[in-house]
C-alpha cells in the first residue's frame, strides 16, 4: 500500500483487497480517517484528506479526489471518478461506471444504478454523471446513464429517469423539472 502521512487507520481496516492477482495496492494521501470496518480494494487511487465512516466499501479502479467523505456503509462499486470535497453520507450506493465531481452532496441511502433491464438485457453498464456542486437528497434515486446538471438539485425522495439540466430542481416520482429557488443557486459549501 502507498500511505501517506499523518492517516489515522482504525483496527478492523482492509486495506489492498487483491481482486485478480495481479493488481496494486491502493495509494492513500495524506491526512486521511479509515474507520472500522472499512475495506478498500487495489488499483484505488485516494486523495488528501479523505475519511470514512464505519464499515465503507471502495472497489477497484476508483479514483478519488481530496477531502472525499464516504459515509458508514456506502459502498463504491469500483470503475468510479469522484472528485475533490465531495460529500457521500451513510448507506449511499454508487455503482461502477459513475462520475461524481467536485462538491457534491449525496444525501443518506441514496442510490445511483447502472443497468437499466437487470438480468434481463446484456447492455453495457453506465452509472450517472453528477456535474460539479450538484446536490442528491436523501433517498433518492438516479437511474442508470442520467446526467445531473451543474448545481443541479435533486429533492429527497426523488427518482430521476431523465437528465436534469444545470440549476434545476428535480422533485417526485418520477422527477420533475422546476426552476430552481433563489436561495439554493450558488455553489455547494463543503
Amino acid at each position: 500500500m502507498n500511505s501517506g502521512d499523518s492517516n489515522a487507520i482504525q483496527d478492523g481496516v482492509t486495506l489492498g483487497v487483491d481482486y485478480t492477482g495481479d493488481s496494486s495496492p491502493p495509494a492513500l494521501g495524506d491526512d486521511c480517517i479509515l474507520r472500522a470496518g472499512t475495506i478498500i480494494y487495489n488499483d484505488v487511487s485516494i486523495g488528501d484528506g479523505f475519511s470514512t465512516g464505519h464499515h465503507a466499501t471502495v472497489r477497484e479502479h476508483t479514483h478519488i479526489g481530496d477531502g472525499v467523505l464516504v459515509g458508514t456503509q456506502s459502498v463504491i462499486d469500483g470503475e468510479t471518478i469522484i472528485g475533490d470535497q465531495t460529500s457521500i453520507q451513510t448507506g449511499v450506493y454508487i455503482p461502477s461506471g459513475t462520475e461524481i465531481g467536485d462538491r457534491v452532496f449525496i444525501g443518506p441511502n441514496a442510490v445511483l444504478l447502472n443497468d437499466p433491464y437487470p438480468v434481463r438485457v446484456d447492455v453495457d453498464l453506465t452509472g450517472p454523471t453528477i456535474e460539479d456542486d450538484a446536490t442528491i437528497g436523501g433517498n433518492a434515486t438516479l437511474l442508470p446513464d442520467v446526467t445531473i446538471g451543474e448545481q443541479a438539485f435533486v429533492a429527497a425522495g426523488a427518482v430521476v429517469t431523465e437528465d436534469v439540466p444545470p440549476k434545476t430542481l428535480a422533485m417526485g416520482v418520477p422527477a420533475t423539472h422546476h426552476a430552481l429557488p433563489a436561495d439554493l443557486q450558488q455553489r455547494n459549501e463543503l
